[in-house]
């Protein structure tokens, strides 16, 4: 039957009801509406070709009054198109995101990985897999995994620990309170992540008559919730006995478009300001109270800091253990939290006060509450100087004149002089986070774009894809290791069909050089990090790189415009032929696998063999019995 509207009603298969009640959904915050789903990315197969697919190519072609567009991207891999929809919501703040399909069985597997990375990093993506046919009938189909005491059970149950909303639509019926409820969740800043309706393919084909009221315009208003009058009389008692206190601005400044009223409460009092990954460029890194990075992968003059804090102020940091080393970092035995979230769970965090409100909205009420008050001059006069003594050791690492081959921290000088205010640096696995949070020198909320929730390798190639999505105007670069490369290059196809211009520099230094580090302090001896071709004995003696790999061969082969670069200058000057290019781009460089890397004055705890016949081992456990020893519980 055609699509035709009778007594308020309208016949459409359950796929294409999604994709209509999708394409009509908003969210609103300060006034401003946002498209929520802004496109779709899908793969398809049997599971999702004649559901889902048919739903989109009908949009696409056959467009009718009261279904907006939903514009659509083919990418390649499927834990790509959650990375590049998560990449999209994190530039956007949460405000908007992407819908990604796949077909049954291992294509919607393949998106497990990338569920957990949204929820993990609190940004909404909306994941429709594939399911089996809901009535058994050609039981079991093709790549339909069977559970002989559960004929309910389907590979998408593995999306339900790391979605904040999971359902099965079994029938036409439940779609409408399973698409209402996955929006509210998508819109809630506390609640946000993953949410997944799983989609049996029989169902998705399937035809009902939809009440036309379903699909109409909806905004969905994002909250931003108040600090409680009580909780904030708490908390401004709290600072104003505090004699060092600090605060640490977490992905959740960002989120809530905090940045301006954050810089407002620092000058306002005087309080140093130390960031997470999330949270950098929350405050300008020439912000006179902006202390950078704290924690495991921070710098001394954050760390130096919080050593000695005797408060710490978290403003939407889930506070990983990254961020405290491990519970080693706040060493004031008397040393006390207050937290500003909007999730009761990240603000309960280290047995704090809890002021449990939209980051925005607490910092306004905080500097109006503690108006008159200011931090001693001696502290002021002590931040200014570890801030001085930080900025002289960051410059010392971005221009180093390492050689042969330059350092990975001469690399991130280069860029951190060459990309403006609003472009958008991109990187999240190896030692490269370690060395940004530590360094690089943030002006914006905008320009610091790296993912350390779950650190997940690969995301950064399809990252540059959503980043640039999300915001077309700024020059997009995402830094890529060789290890990362390998494991998933291939949504560089996918830029180029777009048309999309990315700037990938990739450090090549064959080997995982963050692990190779790690494994090598705790006694490992490098084992298994470095790429090399295998030979007669042991693995720690093969030292021949592997033959014919060519990783920059490899990205013109996807239809990147490459760039071979041997030294700083030369990175330089393909950076400004690639800036001035339309086209997606490469720039390949070789850097120095052993570093050297930023001066490190905090830990990680990863633990050490108790046992081992390796004397490598067994030195390295006892170090660890005693960097351990500062650990602890904030109680």
């Amino acid at each position: 039957m055609s699509n035709e509207a009778y007594a308020g009603t309208i016949r459409l298969t359950v796929a294409q009801a999604t994709i209509r009640f999708l394409s009509n959904q908003y969210s609103e915050r300060d006034g401003v509406e946002h498209r929520l789903i802004e496109g779709a990315f899908g793969i398809f197969g049997h599971g999702n070709v004649a559901g889902i697919g048919q739903a989109l190519l009908q949009n696409e072609v056959a467009p009718v009054e009261g279904e907006n567009p939903m514009p659509y991207i083919m990418p390649r891999n499927e834990q790509g198109a959650v990375h590049a929809a998560a990449a999209f919501a994190k530039v956007r703040n949460r405000l908007s995101t992407y819908m990604v399909t796949a077909s049954i069985g291992p294509g919607s597997l393949n998106m497990v990985t990338g569920a957990a990375l949204a929820t993990t990093n609190r940004v909404p993506v909306l994941i429709l897999p594939s399911d089996v046919f809901a009535n058994r009938v050609p039981d079991p189909v093709l790549q339909q995994l069977e559970d002989p005491t559960d004929m309910d059970v389907t590979v998408n149950d593995c999306f339900r620990p790391v979605a904040r909303f999971f359902d099965r639509v079994n029938r036409p019926e439940q779609l409408i309170p399973s698409l209402l409820a996955a929006v509210r969740v998508l819109t809630d800043p506390a609640e946000t992540g993953a949410v997944v309706i799983a989609m049996p393919q029989d169902v998705q084909a399937e035809a009902h008559d939809w009440p036309v009221e379903l699909f109409r315009k909806r905004v969905w208003h994002v909250r931003r919730p108040v600090p409680e009058p009580a909780a904030l009389e708490r908390a401004v008692a709290m600072i104003k006995a505090a004699k060092r206190p600090m605060v640490i601005a977490g992905g959740g400044t960002i989120y809530a478009e905090a940045s301006e009223q954050l810089r407002a409460f620092a000058t306002a009092t005087g309080i140093p300001v130390a960031d997470t990954q999330a949270g950098k460029g929350a405050i300008s890194f020439d912000h006179p109270c902006a202390i950078g990075g704290v924690g495991s992968t921070g710098g001394d003059s954050g760390n130096h800091i919080a050593d000695k804090a005797d408060l710490v102020i978290g403003i939407g940091t889930r506070y990983s253990d990254f961020t405290t080393a491990s519970k080693t970092q706040f060493k004031d035995p008397h040393v006390k939290f207050v937290n500003v979230n909007v999730r009761p769970f990240d603000a309960a965090k280290q047995s704090a006060e809890m002021l449990v409100a939209d980051a925005r909205e607490a910092l306004v009420a905080l500097t109006a509450a503690l108006e008159g008050y200011h931090v001693s001059e001696t502290y002021t006069q002590e931040v200014a100087r570890e801030r001085q003594a930080w900025a002289e050791a960051t410059e010392r690492c971005y221009h180093l004149g390492h050689g042969p081959l330059p350092a990975q921290t001469e690399v991130f000088g280069a860029l951190n002089e060459m990309l403006g205010e609003e472009d958008i640096l991109i990187n999240a696995a190896g030692s490269m986070p370690g060395d940004l949070q530590a360094l690089w020198q943030a002006r914006t909320p905008v320009q610091y774009h790296v993912e350390y929730a779950f650190s997940c390798m690969g995301y950064e190639i399809p990252a540059g894809l959503g980043c640039k999505l999300a915001r077309p105007e700024s020059e997009v670069v995402a830094i890529v290791g060789d290890g990362t490369y390998q494991m998933l290059p291939m949504e560089l196809a996918t830029v180029v069909q777009e048309n999309v211009k990315v700037i990938y520099v990739l450090l090549q230094n064959y080997g995982f050089a963050s692990i190779g580090a790690l494994s090598e302090s705790r006694g490992s001896q490098r084992f298994g990090t470095k790429f090399r071709q295998r030979g007669e004995g042991g693995h720690l003696q093969d030292e021949t790189k592997v033959p014919g790999v060519d990783i920059a061969a490899n990205a013109e082969s996807w239809g990147l415009k490459v760039y071979r670069v041997s030294s700083i200058a030369e990175l330089k000057e393909a950076y400004a032929a690639a800036h001035a290019d339309t086209r997606a781009s490469m720039i390949h460089i070789e850097t120095d696998l052993y570093g050297p890397n930023p001066p490190s004055s905090s830990w990680w705890d990863v633990a050490v063999s108790g046992v081992s016949r390796l004397e490598s081992t067994q030195q390295a456990y006892e170090r660890y019995l005693e960097e351990r020893k500062p650990q602890r519980h904030y109680l």
